[in-house]
């Protein structure tokens, strides 16, 4: 685990902030919370990868493992987001594109338009599904419409090599498919999330596009429980708040990214989870340990 100072220096701050948190002008650095949370569930087995930056210096704020490769379900969602808001830009024509479903796109669990009578659903319409509600049949339309491989290529003219879109979603993995939806580094996700927020992926217009699409997500149930924002509706700042994320759910899975922007700074974030879903307190300390990060985080750009 890397934290963001050594001992003493660490314990100078944390004091030093304790005593003067509700005058201070500069946002806490300490993140201690946060990191014991985060090494109870290592020391319990769970595999933890995170990291923070502030989004206007760079600064890594904090890093645990966040080189190492994590499964992270639908955050390669995002991915397939950026070709989508790519094939869009400089035209309005091709958004209107209505997309058919097949019996092969079939999949469960996240997602409304399963549960919906429409067979078809304009292109901008299904990421907006994405965005808001990780719809895996949205998803894998998608797919079918731009191409895995498209979405590969745009990955690594992006520069990406940790982070990965590895297959359609499936209800059931079999020995000859991915063994994960999705793949990727902290490091990595922190840095395109905060290239979106700044307008640096492909384009302002792409950028703009997916931070549009992502700022639907009604999942607050990880890192963003802390912020008290309400998951239907946080498009516009909220108390000083503005979020954008996107989670990833899967067994044993928990993953979170996300911008969190505030009246004293704003972070880029990316916390991921691997860990043993046996027991439903398994799950509910992933969770609290991911909600500590989220609290950390608020009282930074707060």
């Amino acid at each position: 685990m890397v934290t963001s100072s050594q001992g003493s220096e660490r314990r100078a701050r944390h004091a030093s902030i304790r005593r003067g948190r509700h005058r201070t002008e500069e946002p806490n650095e300490n993140f201690s919370r946060g990191f014991h949370s985060l090494g109870e569930l290592a020391l319990a087995g769970v595999q933890v990868s995170a990291r923070a930056t502030d989004l206007a210096t760079g600064k890594v704020l904090f890093s645990v493992d966040d080189h190492v490769v994590m499964p992270t379900a639908s955050i390669g969602k995002v991915l397939l987001l950026v070709e989508v808001a790519s094939r869009l830009a400089g035209t309005s024509a091709e958004a209107f594109t209505v997309l058919d479903r097949a019996p092969r796109d079939s999949v469960g669990d996240s997602g409304i338009w399963q549960h919906m009578q429409s067979p078809s659903l304009p292109l901008a319409d299904l990421a907006s599904l994405i965005g808001a509600t990780s719809d895996n049949l949205a998803t894998n339309v998608l797919i079918r419409y731009v191409g895995l491989e498209a979405v590969r290529a745009r990955t690594e003219t992006l520069g990406l090599t940790r982070t990965a879109l590895l297959d359609l979603v499936r209800d059931h993995r079999g020995p000859d498919d991915a063994p994960q939806l999705s793949i990727g580094s902290a490091k990595e996700l922190t840095w395109l999330f905060a290239s979106l927020a700044r307008g640096e992926i492909v384009s302002p217009e792409v950028s703009q596009r997916v931070v549009g699409w992502l700022s639907l997500n009604s999942d607050l149930s990880m890192v963003a429980s802390a912020f008290g924002l309400d998951p239907l509706a946080h498009r516009m700042p909220d108390h000083n708040v503005l979020l954008m994320n996107k989670t990833g759910t899967d067994g044993g899975v928990r993953s979170e990214v996300g911008v969190l922007r505030g009246p004293r700074a704003s972070v880029s974030y990316a916390v991921s989870m691997y860990f043993a879903d046996t027991m439903l307190s398994s799950r509910l300390a992933v969770l609290d340990g991911m909600h500590q990060v989220g609290l950390d985080l608020l009282e930074y750009v707060h």
